[in-house]
């Protein structure tokens, strides 16, 4: 009797598994207990004036920013695929939000991002977590650093208490309005962010462990509320903070709001994804741990669906607070679960007091936020890189910059794309074969039977190799070597042992190339062609287009056979 199948694969079900279960399974205890709660109150210490913050940077008020770190990075610890990750609101978002803000309100930006969350959850069911991964280096620090300015820039009005009614989108707009309105600077105002930037340095050059974020904002409060300096605060600009969380809400919907939202919940999926994965790829390299991406990416998804539903904003996994957890003794997911649960505890207790903090002070906060986003020192180093990893560096962090986020991230990538492809073109060779046997000869590693030809070349028959992946970038250069012979051969051998991977193009490049060949009454021969495109070759009818005889394992086989066929045509 047959065994029943299972609905769902076990190698499946532990690729969905959050890493919270997999940690209890392996037991809790109480050091693991302690590990986690210093941690989660550390981070949440940390987290706190940040996601406030980041909410008013990303055009909300600070409340949306709260609700953000408690219900997703609750939810992104309790159902994700790392063991430290810690999510809430991020820099990364903040110019993406502010925009959808701007254009479409709020419940735009519920819905954008409901989107999104949807998308995210689509990624993880495909497996596209890995997919992610080969997004290029150059182009996540181009837009983070493009990012990075853009919040710098937003902040000079409050940090310098400048007298603007409105600030201008634009960049460049944006100082000229600053140059223009430079004498109306603030004097208290100015001081009380230089005051709280100063401390978060200092603490961070000669005290790295000490919350440097809330002690200058503390700090800051206490002394506008002592002297009553006449600084903007929460409370005069938003009303303060609310002690509990709003009730769920669900957005109006309508096709047309969809369609114009699609593409900055791509980019808001797109960020969340890149952002969560690469937090989880830092703290794996802490811990020496791996993580589930495609899990993760399911828990982003859900988390975001959540965080707007009641009230915040898109949130994904936060690599500087991943860091603070496990240097402050995280040990299981719990950790980022009471990190929420202590800022929601924070926001039942002290939610009144949140009204002194002053606008100043959160500007500061941000500006250093900028600087830790800038990975300067990295993109000083990627200025030295070759020149496409430059040109993609730079365009992205240009047009981040100057046109749009979403712009940035579409044009990065294809540029990338297309100097990869150059990039691979490049290392792909065609050459002739006493060349290419010459070099064989020189570099003496290749242990396949007949890598060098024990016996020469008669005549009638050319010997061609191709190295490297055989894909649409280089397939139209196939073409060009039949051109090359003065006079057409009776055989063609084209050595494919270098070849790991081919595409449709390079199929359809090989059977122009063989069809050809027997208009000529060349007849052409493949040697040692791999598994991979072996397969693809099966699949796509070329095996038939050329014939199972003329597939030859090594080049010797191949002159064997050619000496015959170039006698016996």
């Amino acid at each position: 009797m047959s065994e029943r199948p299972t609905f769902m694969p076990a190698r499946l079900i532990n690729l969905f598994t959050p890493k919270l279960l997999v940690c209890l399974k392996e037991g809790y205890d109480l050091p693991r207990g302690r590990g986690d709660l210093i941690a989660g109150l550390t981070v949440a210490i940390v987290a706190l004036p940040l996601a406030m913050a980041l909410g008013i940077a990303s055009g909300v008020t600070p409340d949306r920013g709260l609700f953000t770190a408690i219900v997703a990075g609750f939810l992104i610890s309790f159902l994700g695929g790392s063991r430290f990750q810690i999510g809430g609101p991020t820099g990364a978002f903040v110019v993406v939000v502010y925009n959808i803000v701007q254009q479409h309100g709020y419940d735009g930006l519920v819905l954008a991002t409901l989107m999104a969350g949807v998308m995210l959850l689509l990624f993880g069911l495909a497996r596209f977590g890995v997919v992610i991964k080969y997004i290029p280096y150059p182009l996540v620090t181009g837009f983070t650093s493009g990012i990075a300015v853009i919040i710098f820039s937003s902040q000079v009005k409050d940090f310098l208490g400048l007298r603007m009614e409105s600030v201008p989108a634009e960049f460049f707009e944006k100082w000229v309005a600053y140059g223009e309105h430079i004498g109306t600077t603030h004097g208290p105002t100015l001081a009380v962010a230089a005051g709280t930037l100063a401390v978060i340095l200092v603490l961070r050059r000669f005290r790295p462990g000490w919350p440097g974020f809330l002690i200058g904002v503390t700090g800051a409060s206490v002394l506008v509320w002592a002297l009553g300096m006449p600084v903007e605060t929460i409370g005069s600009r938003f009303g303060g903070i609310p002690s509990t969380l709003p009730s769920p809400q669900f957005p109006a919907l309508s096709w047309g709001k969809v369609t114009a939202l699609l593409q900055p919940a791509f980019t808001i999926a797109f960020l969340a994804g890149i952002e969560s994965l690469l937090s989880a790829m830092v703290a794996d390299g802490m811990t020496g741990r791996r993580h589930k991406s495609n899990c993760e990416l399911l828990a982003q998804g859900i988390a975001n669906i959540a965080s707007v539903l009641f009230g915040g904003i898109p949130a994904t996994g936060a690599i500087a607070r991943t860091a603070t957890s496990i240097k402050s003794g995280a040990q299981t997911p719990v950790a980022g679960m009471l990190h929420a649960v202590f800022i929601l505890l924070f926001m039942l207790l002290f939610a009144p007091l949140a009204s002194w903090i002053p606008l100043p002070s959160l500007a500061a906060v941000l500006m250093v936020v900028a600087w830790n986003m800038s990975e300067a020192p990295h993109f000083i180093h990627l200025m030295s890189a070759p020149r496409s990893d430059r040109a993609v560096l730079l365009v992205t962090f240009v047009l981040t910059v100057m046109v749009d986020l979403t712009v940035a991230i579409e044009v990065g990538m294809v540029l990338a794309s297309i100097l990869f492809m150059r990039r691979m073109a490049e290392v792909t060779e065609i050459g002739t074969g006493i060349h290419l046997i010459d070099e064989d000869a020189e570099d003496g590693g290749d242990d396949h039977v007949g890598a060098i030809p024990t016996t020469p070349i008669p005549d009638g028959v050319e010997v061609f190799q191709i190295s490297g992946p055989f894909f649409f970038g280089v397939a139209t250069r196939l073409s060009e070597v039949f051109e090359q012979t003065h006079k057409p051969p009776r055989v063609f051998i084209l050595r494919m042992r270098l070849v790991p991977v081919i595409d449709a193009s390079g199929i359809q490049a090989l059977t122009e190339f063989v069809r050809r060949c027997r208009k000529h009454g060349t007849e052409v021969l493949l040697s040692g062609v791999q598994p991979q495109p072996m397969q693809v070759m099966g699949r796509m009818g070329l095996c038939h287009e050329i014939g199972e005889d003329n597939f030859v394992p090594n080049i010797d086989a191949a002159l064997t056979t050619a000496r015959t066929l170039a006698v016996h045509p």
